[in-house]
């Protein structure tokens, strides 16, 4: 099967992927996280009048700058003022209240000198100063939210500023993973001679949580074709998808990828990219899964830059590509063309402002602290086979790409 580039991969995905959990309407206390599953449109103006936004006098503009007499009664947030401002009258006002009839401007506070049943107003206000005008947030009638946005504190925020106490969500999507590998210990176990700790499974738990999911942890299985079977079957049942690492190689051992060929079928393997090849798509039972190379690293980028994606579709979220910034390239080196490659790099600013890409030493696929010390990668175009200090890069930083 031919490599295929990490676009042509995000082509098929995007084509391939709808959502598939379920929808579900919950209260705003526990939304937080969830994909919208609906467009909304507000059902009220915000604000619903206008108002003061600051402690002051509400006045007629006409009327200034000028000596008026206090109104009579007052106007608070919660409590409107009945009457209306008579020309020559200043009413007092406090943030938030509603402006009164008759008055279209308000004097701050501080800059009114209060004396004998009087208030004397400066002029140099422009007409409607201080007024927060009704809809200036939001109107009645405008769509406020998208499909598929997450809702976050600004969002329960806009929905509980309209009255809305009840959302439309997708469902958190379930997502079901283990590690292959008969050399895997489980952390705090003791790892017998030949053996290491499975450092991706805690890896990708963390990591599909942060993007919303459920995770149903299958543990460790055996390299061992029928056990990796049962369990993809088994999983297929309940989870909305599958995330493996591990076993995707053609070595004898490894078995994920003719174990998602025997029980299902296989979408597309190995992509043009580095770190990250092999990995797999497919399906068991019509259930994604997704097989990540062994390598954290690997298996860590993977994810991040083509699983993810598939995974925000299907859990009914927007899925804009991750922002890049351009910086300028610290160091000089080579590529192999025909494949993209994203370097480990740490980001200084230059005296000018500029920000300086240099390369980390380390770039092991093995080596975690090799993302734990870095800022993030640079994005090396399939076509590229040089970089030269000075030139432009494209920088996406691990939170860009939905590290935490």
């Amino acid at each position: 099967m031919a490599l295929l580039t990490l676009d042509e991969a995000l082509d098929m995905i995007a084509e391939r992927f709808a959502p598939t959990a379920a929808i579900e309407t919950v209260p705003l206390t526990v939304a937080r996280g969830r994909a919208l599953a609906a467009d909304i449109t507000a059902p009220v103006s915000v604000p619903p009048a206008d108002n003061s936004a600051v402690d002051g006098w509400a006045v007629r503009h006409q009327d200034l700058p000028g000596k008026l007499r206090v109104g009579a009664g007052r106007a608070a947030a919660g409590h409107p003022f009945a009457g209306t401002v008579a020309p020559g009258e200043a009413l007092r006002i406090f943030t938030g209240a509603m402006m009164p009839d008759g008055a279209d401007t308000v004097v701050m506070q501080e800059d009114a000198r209060e004396e004998d049943g009087a208030v004397e107003l400066p002029g140099g206000l422009k007409l409607g100063a201080n007024r927060r005008r009704a809809g200036e947030d939001m109107h009645a009638g405008e769509v406020v939210l998208r499909a598929g946005r997450r809702l976050g504190a600004a969002e329960l925020g806009l929905l509980a500023a309209l009255g809305i106490g009840r959302v439309a969500t997708r469902a958190p999507l379930v997502v079901a993973i283990f590690s292959n590998g008969d050399e895997l210990a489980e952390p705090g176990a003791t790892a017998g001679s030949g053996r290491i700790y499975d450092s991706n499974r805690p890896m990708l738990r963390a990591a599909l949580t942060a993007f919303g999911c459920t995770v149903d942890d299958l543990g460790i299985l055996p390299d061992r074709r029928d056990a990796i079977e049962t369990s993809l079957v088994r999983a297929a049942a309940h989870a909305n998808a599958i995330v493996s690492s591990a076993g995707m190689s053609v070595g004898e051992e490894d078995h994920v990828r003719a174990a998602i060929e025997a029980r299902g079928a296989l979408d597309f393997w190995s992509l043009a990219i580095k770190p990250g090849r092999p990995i797999a798509i497919g399906h068991v039972a019509e259930t994604p899964c997704f097989g990540l190379p062994g390598n954290p690293v690997s298996a860590l980028l993977t994810l991040l830059l083509v699983v993810q994606p598939a995974l925000l579709r299907l859990a009914g979220f927007a899925a804009p590509p991750p922002r890049r910034v351009p910086v300028i390239a610290g160091f000089d080196g080579r590529k192999k063309p025909g494949r993209r490659e994203f370097v480990r790099v740490n980001l200084t600013r230059r005296d000018d402002g500029a920000l300086v890409a240099t390369r980390f030493p380390r770039d092991g696929v093995g080596m975690l602290t090799s993302v734990i010390e870095t800022d993030g990668v640079i994005e090396l175009p399939e076509a590229t086979e040089t970089i030269s200090a000075g030139e432009s890069l494209q920088f996406l930083s691990w939170r860009a790409l939905g590290l935490t």
